[in-house]
């Protein structure tokens, strides 16, 4: 998530906005139609397509195929466009905490958008992993009786 700043952004169907106050966070609006998403892991760490596909169904979005991508070696995640409707793309990325949307349309897919999640991607409502905590197994005072 950034903070969006910008003269007046005119978009299809949603006319001119005016300058956000500083600190604000734009998001995009959530789709009242029908959203066909699809989920794959491409960070290459166990379960994060289906902790992914969880959310987004809670969300309301209709993910109807989870599972590996080609390769499993993406660090970032990305939200694919695939219908040339860039404003659903941003609203499946937006719940997902992920800022990088592309537009890559492709009517072969029976998806509105695709999401590749990369080795980063966590889930948002769980606390960010502590870097440098060491499991409490492994605290050798322990083995001493301190």
């Amino acid at each position: 998530m950034g903070v969006a700043v910008g003269v007046g952004i005119s978009v299809a169907g949603f006319g001119t906005a005016s300058p956000p106050e500083v600190g604000d966070v734009q998001r995009s609006p959530m789709p009242t139609t029908r959203v066909r998403v699809e989920v794959l892991n491409a960070g290459g760490i166990t379960g994060l397509a289906r902790d992914a596909t969880e959310y987004l169904r809670d969300s309301g979005f209709d993910v109807v195929g989870f599972g590996n991508a080609r390769d499993f070696d993406a660090d970032s995640s990305v939200v694919l466009d695939r219908v040339g409707q860039g404003e659903i793309a941003r609203a499946v990325a937006d719940v997902l905490g992920i800022d990088n949307v592309r537009s890559q349309p492709d009517s072969n897919l029976y998806v509105d958008v695709s999401v590749l999640l990369g080795s980063e991607w966590r889930h948002p409502d769980l606390p960010e992993p502590d870097c440098c905590e060491q499991p409490a197994w492994w605290d050798p005072r322990g083995w001493f009786g301190r």
